[in-house]
């Protein structure tokens, strides 16, 4: 082959090769999500995809397009980055787009507390209104209100630099004063510069110094969502093998991580741990858990290191028939995702939870499979149950629970599935629970709601085109089925997308309809000094206010009251007050004390179609109070300021008389309408006397059709029960078989060990009794020699002595001789020296013995 050739087909396939990887990293999960981390009174939550709102349970991981709705007297925080979001009564909030880059809300009805500790470069936070979409510019505390009754959005800076963008024009707001707007041009609006707290405030204030108090900050990363629940609920230990390590404080005897709570379906993850304690979030999501001499301890991740969110650190194990288990990961171990990957994504979540070396991730990476829609890469096929993972060979850690309970969500530690040690040590590892999820699944197992949002349809201001809401579940399931425990990868959602607009409509029904988003992009980024002026340019009356929004009168938000900015006798100008409506967030719209109902005058804004841009008109610098007027002019400038006054008034006036005209033909239109449907409701009601005996016969068919595969349910449950009793009385029977062997093996045991204890006694009682005989021979003897001594002594004494000799005549001396033995009439020992021998001999024997039992 040409070598040119050669080499272009090489780049051509590398090409393809890269092209296959980035649409693998650009469809991956976001490195973040959100989590539901309080709530008190009637929360409910929608998840994405489904179609029924269910009562809400905290620790719950939140994504895009998730919604949430407090109802009256409730609250709720949700928790996101570096980020707190506090709920007041009735609000109505939905999770449009959350990834890396965006934290995009919508807040359709109801208070929002906004607490933004850290904004990493390039980050967005967007909260989109009905009337316009405001943007967080730096760190700092924020409060939006909207007041359907009304249709205003009011909006507070109480730290902080932020932006509202509208139809056309947008504003820095900064904590000088706070802002409430009606419509979606920014042109009709009231200030109001300050406002007294409410309890969310004081609720915000309370959470927020639990989060500045917590000193878990110093041992994990920022972005760890749930760090401040750790330090109440728990001890920080430095530990030799893996440094700092937080140990629960809290827990039963015998608790292991992963077992109070359930599993959920959450997309794009799949599979996801909700833990039930208020401080399980962080333990599950983030880190590894080590087991140390028999107690439990987490250890996150390098606290520099930004935080990647992972929907439960554990690894699955395959091998028992109908049931699913699963054990946490320890340190230095590598996570394996159950969807498809990037090798960046793959590292960023392991190395910012774990301290894993670069080798260990890269031969993890290597040796499992990484597959997008069509394309398959595959490095190596290496079994990677070879890997020894340390948690698995410790009591207890291997939980399991059978395979319907855990689709159903239901609790883990109810429905707990027994498992050997030797069983848990030999099942092999698997990346993914092979089981598909239910509608259960995704609502976590959480009853049906009864507090739900107004139905009504919603329209909300966005400066960013928020993603297209999530495929209905349903849409999903016959792919989930086809591949149990793997999520539909994004390219193939996009594919289903236009099949299941139908599907999303018909599930709407019953919950939320998504909000109709319009997005501003004609107006450009305001500078920091381009505020809103004082004075509104286009101001209107609350009855032109409320007609546009609809709605005639409702309650308002809960919000505390805006008071205005200083009263009218210690202003310098009377005339250049702010407007007179303070009602600010939740206001009752009353005027404060000695505030002036009047505008100010000074420039007004061009209408909405005049030739000056609407950009321009929107940001008109505030009159300039200080520059001086020339006594002779000074009539003739008052006159027009009172001309172009007037000419605003007319103008306002002009338009509402055309609303109200309008208004007119829209009741005439709607009394049409009304005689048109009365008509149809007339010939409809006789086409419906017709079907209804044939819906009645249908009824009846399918009633009887319903009866017999009610009927075949129930034979079929029976059954089911009835081989459930026999499973469990034969469980029960081997258990019961089990207990009667490990008795008989015990009582054997015993026998042996009395066995052994009697030869025991035995031998040492032999042992005591020949020890004894041989004292007592040694005794004998001793006695006996002792006899044999005195009886020479006696026979001694009574042998008769010897007749004196004669004397004989000395003889010269001569040499020493020899001494001659003694005959047997001789003389004898020395009777002393004869018992001494005895005594003696007794001393050494008596020795002898002593060393003997020694």
């Amino acid at each position: 082959m040409n070598k040119p050739i050669f080499q272009r087909m090489l780049h051509a396939l590398l090409g393809v090769l890269l092209l296959t990887l980035g649409s693998i990293a650009m469809a991956e999960p976001p490195l973040r999500a959100a989590r539901l981390a309080y709530l008190k009174g009637a929360v409910s939550f929608l998840p994405a995809g489904g179609g029924q709102w269910v009562q809400a349970r905290a620790n719950r991981p939140l994504t895009s397009g998730d919604a949430l709705w407090t109802d009256a007297g409730a609250r709720a925080e949700v928790q996101v980055g570096g980020a707190a979001i506090r709920l007041g009564s009735a609000t109505n909030l939905s999770l449009s787009s959350l990834d890396d880059r965006m934290a995009q809300i919508q807040l359709l009805q109801g208070s929002l507390k906004l607490r933004v500790r850290s904004l990493r470069a390039g980050q967005v936070f967007e909260v989109d209104t009905p009337n316009l979409a405001f943007t967080v510019r730096k760190p700092g505390e924020y409060r939006i209100d909207v007041d359907p009754a009304d249709g205003a959005t009011a909006v507070t800076v109480i730290n902080g630099d932020a932006e509202v963008y509208g139809q056309g024009t947008a504003y820095a707001v900064n904590r000088t004063r706070g802002y409430r707007f009606y419509g979606t041009a920014l042109s009709d609006y009231d200030t109001y510069t300050t406002r007294r707290d409410d309890d969310l405030d004081q609720w915000a204030r309370e959470r927020d110094r639990i989060a500045e108090r917590s000193a878990s900050l110093r041992y994990v990363s920022a972005e760890v969502v749930g760090y401040e629940d750790l330090e109440a609920n728990g001890i920080w230990r430095s530990d030799r093998t893996y440094g700092n390590v937080w140990v629960p404080n809290r827990v039963a005897a015998g608790w292991t991580p992963y077992r109070d709570g359930h599993w959920a379906w959450v997309d794009p993850w799949g599979w996801t741990w909700v833990d039930d304690a208020p401080w399980g979030y962080a333990v599950s999501h983030y880190g590894r858990w080590a087991n140390m001499n028999g107690s439990w301890g987490w250890v996150p991740g390098p606290p520099r290191e930004q935080a990647v969110y992972a929907p439960a650190l554990v690894a699955f194990v395959g091998g028992m028939s109908q049931s699913v288990g699963w054990f946490p990961l320890a340190p230095r171990e590598v996570y394996t995702p159950s969807y498809p990957v990037s090798r960046r994504y793959f590292d960023n979540v392991n190395r910012s939870n774990a301290l894993v070396t670069p080798a260990a991730m890269t031969t993890v990476y290597n040796t499992i499979n990484v597959t997008n829609v069509n394309t398959t890469v595959i490095n190596k096929t290496v079994n990677v149950t070879k890997v020894v993972y340390v948690n698995q060979n410790v009591r207890g850690a291997v939980v399991a629970v059978p395979s319907q309970a855990f689709a159903q969500s239901q609790p883990v530690a109810r429905n707990v599935v027994a498992v050997s040690a030797q069983a848990a040590s030999a099942a092999p590892v698997a990346r993914v629970a092979a089981v598909a999820p239910l509608v259960q699944s995704v609502q976590g197992g959480a009853p049906n709601a009864d507090a739900r949002p107004p139905s009504r349809r919603h329209e909300v201001v966005a400066r960013t085109a928020p993603p297209p809401p999530p495929v209905p579940f349903a849409a999903q399931q016959a792919q989930l089925a086809a591949r149990p425990g793997a999520p539909v990868d994004e390219a193939r959602r996009n594919q289903m997308r236009p099949a299941a607009a139908v599907a999303t409509t018909a599930a709407t029904t019953a919950a939320a309809a998504p909000a109709k988003v319009t997005v501003v992009t004609q107006a450009e980024p305001p500078k920091p000094t381009d505020v809103p002026p004082p004075t509104a340019p286009a101001p209107r009356s609350t009855e032109a206010r409320r007609a546009e929004a609809g709605r005639p009168g409702g309650p308002s938000p809960e919000g505390g009251r805006a008071e205005a900015a200083r009263p009218a006798a210690s202003r310098p100008d009377a005339a250049r007050a702010e407007t007179g409506r303070p009602g600010g967030p939740g206001g009752s719209g009353a005027p404060a004390p000695g505030a002036p109902a009047a505008t100010a005058p000074g420039p007004v804004a061009p209408a909405p179609g005049a030739a000056a841009s609407a950009a321009v008109a929107g940001r008109l610098p505030p009159p300039q109070t200080g520059a001086p007027v020339p006594p002779a002019g000074r009539v003739d400038a008052a006159k027009a300021e009172a001309a172009r006054a007037e000419a605003a008034r007319a103008a306002a006036a002009k338009d509402e008389a055309a609303r109200a005209e309008a208004g007119k033909a829209q009741a005439l239109k709607a009394d049409a309408a009304k005689a048109d449907a009365a008509r149809a409701d007339a010939a409809a009601k006789a086409d419906a006397a017709a079907k209804a005996d044939a819906a009645r016969a249908d009824s009846a068919k399918a009633a009887k059709a319903q009866a017999a595969a009610k009927a075949n349910a129930d034979r079929a449950n029976a059954e089911k029960g009835n081989a459930e009793k026999a499973n469990a009385a034969r469980a029960e029977a081997d258990k019961a078989n089990a207990a009667r062997a490990e008795a008989g093996r015990a009582a054997k045991a015993q026998a042996d060990a009395k066995a052994s204890a009697d030869r025991a006694a035995a031998q040492k009682a032999s042992a005591d009794k020949a020890n004894a005989a041989r004292a007592e021979g040694d005794r004998q003897r001793a006695e006996a020699g002792k006899q044999r001594a005195e009886a020479a002594r006696a026979e001694q004494a009574a042998r008769p002595k010897p007749a004196a000799a004669p004397p004989q005549p000395a003889q010269p001396p001569r040499e020493a001789r020899p001494a001659r033995p003694e005959r047997d009439g001789g003389a004898r020992p020395a009777e002393g020296e004869r018992k001494a021998e005895a005594e003696k001999k007794a001393e050494a024997d008596r020795k002898a013995e002593e060393e003997r039992r020694r």
